[in-house]
């Protein structure tokens, strides 16, 4: 999971849905593992598939005429608990971005951590990416993280967009925390050297 941001441009997949909580993303009973992989085969999985286990065949998900590495999704996408292995499904499944108008702040931190990169728009440009994927599920969407730009190519409308400096940094570089210390490995040991001096 660990891959470098620079600029993506994809196709979308539309999820118009409000108050999409982190249970909703991927559901409690799918917790017990430690490691972040196969999570995405059980993301948004009870709409993916009906109680007796069989495909939903109208969750978009499961609709071949969507597909991409951004999922557009409703205002006040991640609330609820704060569980990591929502962004992990997300992550795991292949998005690299999530499109909303509102992010719930602790998930909004955790896609960032997974590397995915959440894209806050406003409402009339949401409403617009959907009508256009709506209208023509091949349309591509370009998200420049260096200039912080996300762009309708089908309309040529574009916003910019506000991320962390140093969350920035880590994408486009594929660090993690831990890496981006081992990094700074040398500077760190000159400034404990200088000032236990």
């Amino acid at each position: 999971m660990k891959t470098k941001f620079n600029i993506l441009t994809s196709t979308c997949v539309p999820l118009p849905l409000e108050n999409v909580d982190t249970d909703q993303i991927i559901p409690a009973r799918f917790l017990k593992a430690t490691t972040k992989e196969g999570f995405g085969e059980n993301l948004f999985r009870d709409w993916r598939y009906h109680p007796d286990g069989s495909l939903n065949e109208d969750f978009v998900l499961n609709n071949p005429l969507y597909g991409g590495r951004i999922l557009v999704a409703g205002k006040n996408f991640g609330s609820g608990s704060s569980r990591e292995h929502a962004a992990w499904a997300i992550a795991d499944y292949g998005f690299r971005v999530v499109v909303s108008s509102f992010f719930a702040d602790i998930h909004k931190n955790n896609e960032l951590n997974n590397f995915v990169l959440p894209v806050v728009v406003t409402e009339a440009f949401l409403k617009e990416l959907f009508d256009t994927v709506y209208a023509d599920p091949k349309a591509e969407v370009e998200v420049d993280l260096p200039r912080q730009t996300i762009t309708n190519k089908a309309t040529g409308k574009s916003e910019h967009f506000e991320i962390n400096a140093y969350k920035k940094h880590c994408l486009m570089n594929g660090l993690d925390d831990i890496d981006f210390l081992l990094s700074n490995k040398d500077k760190i040991e000159a400034w404990e050297k200088k000032v236990s001096e």
